[in-house]
């Protein structure tokens, strides 16, 4: 298991300060404000540890602050409903007083029903694609000077990218981009903690499929750039340390908000997860 990784699932792993009350930390890795899948995976597990026998079926989320790395976040829980056969919960993220992210999540007792998918995107498997230290190797050098200390982070997650040019070229081309992640180490069957993983990696790359339209970079400084909302549906159980195929589009980009999608596949073929998220997207006026 990777440094990186090891350090998620100690985030992850909350502290319980009361009834349906947790507190979560940030790793201290220099950001300027929390990262939003962070915040999403807190929030989840938070949920989660009010729902036992039930796994998650949905989440929807909102940032309504930056997250200060330097504080711990507290995680309050409001158990909704509890019928006999979903759950609902509300989880509100709290930093100096105030809400900084809002969520509600969905719980489901499996059942049996109609079956049906849209099937994945033929693509390379992972093992036929560079890893993420050929790509460093290779390319690290050629990449913006944004884009190259991002890469030079050890991270919990592997991306690896089935077309580079992406990252080679600032030509404008259509929104949408295909990449495999999995977890860098070894998470075991627990499926909670494996949503919440896949909940966190969810927000790598999802509003950087909408600058492709633009042939901009997720860390160009003439952007301001911030999650406003997202939303994940689970479909089916999966292990996030597994390869999963993350198909990511973006339908429209407007006003200063862009919005994007997502839908994550096994190697098998089995559609697993999907993702919504709407971002904010606005021009840096010059000083």
């Amino acid at each position: 298991m990777s440094r990186a990784l090891d350090q998620l699932l100690s985030i992850l792993d909350l502290e319980t300060l009361e009834h349906n009350l947790f507190r979560g930390l940030s790793p201290q890795v220099g950001w300027q404000r929390v990262f939003g899948g962070q915040v999403i995976g807190q929030a989840l597990m938070a949920a989660c540890r009010t729902v036992p026998d039930r796994p998650a079926h949905s989440l929807h989320g909102y940032f309504l602050r930056p997250g200060d790395p330097s504080l711990p976040i507290i995680y309050e829980v409001d158990r909704i409903r509890d019928g006999g056969s979903f759950s609902t919960r509300r989880v509100v993220a709290i930093q100096h007083g105030q809400a900084i992210f809002s969520m509600a999540a969905s719980f489901h007792r499996p059942e049996e029903g109609l079956e049906h998918q849209l099937p994945m995107p033929e693509v390379p498997a992972p093992e036929e694609l560079p890893s993420e230290a050929e790509l460093k190797a290779c390319l690290i050098d050629r990449v913006p000077p944004q884009v190259k200390a991002y890469w030079e982070r050890e991270r919990p997650i592997e991306i690896r990218p089935v077309d580079l040019s992406r990252y080679l070229s600032q030509d404008k081309r259509a929104p949408s981009q295909l990449v495999w992640i999995r977890a860098t180490g070894t998470l075991g069957e627990d499926l909670a903690l494996n949503q919440c993983v896949l909940a966190y990696a969810s927000d790598f790359t999802l509003l950087d499929t909408a600058l492709i339209a633009h042939g901009r970079f997720i860390f160009d400084p003439t952007l301001m750039l911030a999650s406003l909302d997202h939303a994940i549906w689970f479909h089916r159980s999966f292990r996030a340390d597994d390869w999963l195929l993350y198909a990511q589009d973006s339908p429209s980009s407007s006003g200063g908000r862009a919005f994007c999608r997502g839908t994550l596949y096994t190697r098998s073929g089995v559609l697993v997860a999907s993702t919504t998220q709407e971002g904010l997207v606005r021009e840096r006026k010059p000083r």
